[in-house]
This record gives C-alpha cells, sequence and structure tokens, in this order.
C-alpha cells in the first residue's frame, strides 16, 4: 500500500450484520449500488471553500464490497474508495480503504492525507455508528 493510502477497520459488534452495514453505506436518496453509476456531492473545509466530488461505481459485490472513483471537478488526481464487509464472530469487520490520494495536487492542503484520514475515522467512527443506532434500520 501506498504511504497515502489511508486504511482503517472497525468491528461492528452484535446486530450489525454485513447486510445491515451494507445498506446503512448505501443508504442515500438515488443512489443506485450498480457498476458505472454516477453520483456527486459538494463538501469542504467550510461553507465558503467547498469542492464538487465526482464519483462512479467500479465494482459492487452486495453485502460484501463496493468501490468506487473518487475525483473533484475541475482538479488534478482520481482515488478509489472501497469499504469491504466480512461477517466474523459477533459482528461485522468493515474495511475502508481510500487509495490514490497521491494523484491529487500536492499544493492543495484541503486534499492532505491527514483531512482524509479525519473524515474517514469520523465517517466510519461516529457518523455511521449513530446512523446505525438512530435509525433502526
Amino acid at each position: 500500500m501506498d504511504d497515502e493510502t489511508v486504511s482503517l477497520e472497525k468491528h461492528f459488534r452484535g446486530k450489525e450484520s454485513p447486510a445491515k452495514l451494507y445498506a446503512a453505506i448505501v443508504d442515500f436518496p438515488g443512489f443506485v449500488p450498480e457498476p458505472d453509476f454516477e453520483f456527486r456531492f459538494t463538501g469542504g473545509p467550510s461553507p465558503e471553500k467547498q469542492y464538487l466530488h465526482l464519483c462512479r461505481i467500479t465494482d459492487v459485490v452486495p453485502e460484501k464490497r463496493l468501490t468506487y472513483s473518487w475525483r473533484y471537478d475541475g482538479c488534478a488526481g482520481n482515488s478509489f474508495v472501497t469499504f469491504e464487509l466480512k461477517e466474523e464472530k459477533g459482528g461485522t469487520r468493515l474495511r475502508l480503504t481510500h487509495s490514490g490520494i497521491e494523484t491529487f495536487p500536492k499544493d492543495n492542503p484541503d486534499l492532505a492525507k491527514n483531512n482524509f484520514v479525519e473524515g474517514w475515522n469520523h465517517i466510519v467512527n461516529i457518523s455511521l455508528k449513530n446512523y446505525l443506532e438512530g435509525s433502526g434500520k
């Protein structure tokens, strides 16, 4: 793995099956978890500084793996995000890998690896956990 790759794992205990975690990952209005489906969203470090994220699903194995490309409108570089789910005794292991970050411009501090690490840690350890606990889905 490249030094710029972000990789993290979390073990969800108890009733969080691969099917339930997969459903939470793909639960977005209009999102279709099929190869070549394109989606976009806006996000950034502040309301004044936002980036249009352009993504395309490249690989899907329902309830096991989802991979999509991740790039920014008007910006060089392309990366890939993969969610892998594996049932384990007592729950499910989620492994998230974001590779290709090194292809983004080095002169833009917003696209530094530490920002991706912080963002993915928040999504996996806080947002996804809260979604699963609060939604009942």
